[in-house]
């Protein structure tokens, strides 16, 4: 029986860059950081409210799983801004959204009051978008 889910991933054009994204702007803290023996870096973030999930921030590159040409279709769509990778809740969508701009994050749209709470639109370096919301 499936009891959670500990790893979601979130596909990136380069890891330092997401590395100084997630953990420097969005405050998430490093859960794993190795590189293996292939050259092959397994790098893992989340909030530090959630301790049991594994946010991996995966290059897209070719390899053993992934040709070539579909790695680049996969990197022309993500830069493209054509992936919504989630929701990130936060206690405040207003203050969170101006220590965000703050810090150089840049929004697709303004806090907006929703049925389902306020919500604003941010992306990541790549293109990879965001609700933020708060209830």
């Amino acid at each position: 029986m499936v009891t959670k889910l500990s790893h979601a991933t979130i596909l990136v054009l380069d890891q330092d860059i997401a590395y100084d994204f997630y953990v420097n702007k969005l405050g998430f803290e490093v859960r794993t950081d190795a590189t293996m023996d292939n050259g092959f870096r397994w790098l893992t973030v989340g909030p530090k409210t959630q301790p049991d999930l594994e946010i991996v921030l995966m290059k897209v590159m070719a390899s053993p799983m992934l040709s070539e040409e579909h790695a680049k279709m996969i990197q022309e769509l993500v830069s493209a801004g054509a992936l919504g990778a989630g929701v990130f809740e936060c206690d405040d969508c207003d203050a969170t959204y101006a220590e965000l701009v703050a810090k150089g994050v840049e929004f697709k749209t303004e806090p907006t009051q929703q049925f389902y709470g306020k919500e604003a639109i941010m992306k990541d370096p790549f293109g990879n978008w965001f609700s933020m919301t708060s209830h």
